[in-house]
């Protein structure tokens, strides 16, 4: 029986989730809800409590990589085992300033623990190297997701490195028309399903340019157009949802980047640093 390393099981759990239908996600939900759930827990009583067949338990285990459920099974009980899986708490319209504080903080540190635990860090290499050696970089991302963008852009700015952030879905397909072998594109998605967002991708990747997406999802569809995958992870809630954790999960991978491209010519980071910062001084109160 395969044992996944504990920390990426909840993560990896949560990527896959894109791929089952609804009737199977509600089961899976009511699994994990499960207060009792150990290597005792049989695949009929899941089956009785949730009023489907066995058959569709073993399907649901299988779409999550697994071989059945009973490896499902024994990698969640190790999963459930950990402080971090415990650290999600979802937000309530009755919660006071203390619990909704203690809650929004505890449901981004998970994301960040797991995120950090999931992360591919030879994949993170390419990205540093292919971002310090192209000549153009874009970012392409709607909504919350080019905020992500912009907050990256701007730190690459001030170590000297100029980029382009495209947040309308023309200008971003204007732009990918124009890329070349010269060009890296960044594509952020939480959901990994944006189809501005992915049809830019893939135009700019079909005329040269090295792609990089990054997205909450394994395996969504901005994955396909991609030469390089990032990926973030974090639970949803009823009010602030996943993308709330999952920005702050994304925000420190570009973070990682940031500081991986400017270590490849610190001298010449720091020169740029001090200027740009001497550049806005007169503009502090």
């Amino acid at each position: 029986m395969a044992m996944m390393d504990p920390r990426t099981i909840g993560a990896h759990i949560r990527m896959k989730r894109p791929l089952l239908s609804g009737l199977e996600l509600k089961v899976l939900d009511k699994i994990i809800a499960r207060d009792e759930f150990s290597e005792e827990t049989s695949i009929k009583e899941i089956a009785l409590e949730n009023q489907v067949s066995e058959a569709m338990i073993v399907k649901i285990a299988k779409k999550l990589d697994f071989s059945g459920y009973r490896e499902f099974r024994s990698n969640l009980v190790l999963y459930r085992q950990l402080e971090v899986s415990r650290m999600f708490q979802d937000l309530s319209a009755d919660d006071d300033m203390e619990n909704l504080v203690t809650k929004v903080f505890r449901n981004s540190i998970q994301a960040l623990e797991e995120t950090m635990a999931i992360l591919d860090i030879q994949a993170m290499k390419k990205c540093a190297d292919l971002l310090a050696t192209r000549k153009k970089i874009l970012l392409f991302g709607l909504g919350g997701s080019a905020q992500i963008a912009f907050d990256f852009s701007h730190k690459l700015l001030r170590i000297g490195i100029g980029s382009y952030v495209l947040n309308d879905s023309h200008m971003m397909l204007m732009s990918a028309a124009l890329c070349d072998v010269d060009s890296v594109v960044i594509g952020i998605s939480h959901s990994g399903h944006t189809s501005d967002v992915v049809e830019a991708l893939k135009l700019a990747r079909s005329n040269g340019a090295r792609t990089i997406a990054i997205t909450n999802y394994a395996g969504s569809p901005i994955c396909s157009y991609a030469d390089i995958v990032l990926n973030s992870t974090s639970r949803g809630g009823t009010l602030l949802g996943e993308n709330a954790a999952s920005r702050i999960a994304q925000l420190n991978i570009l973070d990682v980047l940031y500081v991986a491209i400017a270590q490849k010519d610190h001298k010449k980071s720091e020169e740029n640093l001090s200027r740009t910062i001497a550049a806005i001084g007169n503009k502090r109160v």
